[in-house]
């Protein structure tokens, strides 16, 4: 009788845990499932919402008159975008050069750009638009002068940081776009002012002796133009001889600032 009792006990017990450990994982699928659809009503919900916030927007011609937004974000964007390249030509570049008219060409080449890639964002052109405005204004030459190789090294980082500035997303944060930007700044101002690389001056001049260009009278040469001009001359190139009017074309480089 004992030993029936037992096992009835052992039995009920092993039956009341299994019916236990049954409602509790149905309670946790239950707790689940209810989570879930949470979740998903809160995503319906916000996407219920920023579809009426976008049914609000004023449209014309089925374009958003005013996103707020994106507006801002255009408008820091900017801001940033011409603090850095204000700082790279007008700071940097012009103490150096006293070029006005490549300090006029890198600010409007840099926010021509800076608009084009981020109004054009959105049609998914990025790496490609990018790469093709490389393309189109790493070949330029203008009909009457080649640009030198400084100015177009200076109109490369302009274009790359405007392009940098205008395509970054949520993948880049804020931190590294600035060390980016700011990395740049002060490669450039080094390279420029702490190194003392000093900048070499050129001219183009017609030159009438033109017994004085052979090789031989070349230390000659260089003598007479030195004088003539008033200029620390450190090299010269002879661009195009006339003999029928007996005249040269000289370029000749010197240092402004052993000029002055």
């Amino acid at each position: 009788m004992k030993k029936g009792l037992l096992l009835f006990a052992l039995i009920s017990f092993l039956f009341v845990g299994t019916t236990n450990t049954y409602a509790q994982n149905d309670l946790s699928n239950q707790l689940d499932v209810e989570l879930s659809d949470n979740n998903s009503d809160k995503i319906k919900d916000k996407k219920k919402d920023k579809k009426v916030e976008e049914d609000n927007q004023l449209e014309f011609l089925g374009t958003p008159v005013y996103d707020a937004e994106d507006f801002w974000k255009l408008i820091t964007k900017g801001i940033f975008n011409l603090f850095i390249i204000l700082i790279i030509v007008r700071y940097i570049y012009y103490p150096v050069t006293k070029n006005k008219d490549y300090l006029f060409t890198y600010l409007l080449i840099s926010l021509t750009v800076f608009l084009l890639c981020v109004l054009l964002d959105s049609v998914k052109l990025q790496l490609g638009f990018a790469l093709g405005l490389f393309a189109i204004f790493g070949i330029i030459r203008y009909r009457t002068d080649p640009i030198p190789i400084k100015e177009m090294t200076y109109l490369f980082l302009v274009i790359g940081i405007s392009v940098v500035n205008a395509l970054a997303n949520k993948k880049i944060s804020h931190a590294e776009l600035v060390f980016a930007n700011l990395l740049l700044v002060f490669v450039t101002f080094g390279m420029e002012r702490i190194w003392l690389l000093r900048h070499e001056s050129r001219r183009n001049i017609i030159y009438e002796k033109i017994e004085l260009i052979k090789p031989e009278n070349k230390e000659e040469l260089l003598e007479d133009l030195k004088e003539r001009t008033g200029l620390n001359i450190v090299r010269y190139e002879i661009r195009r001889i006339d003999f029928l009017k007996d005249i040269a074309n000289i370029r000749i480089f010197y240092y402004e600032d052993d000029s002055k």
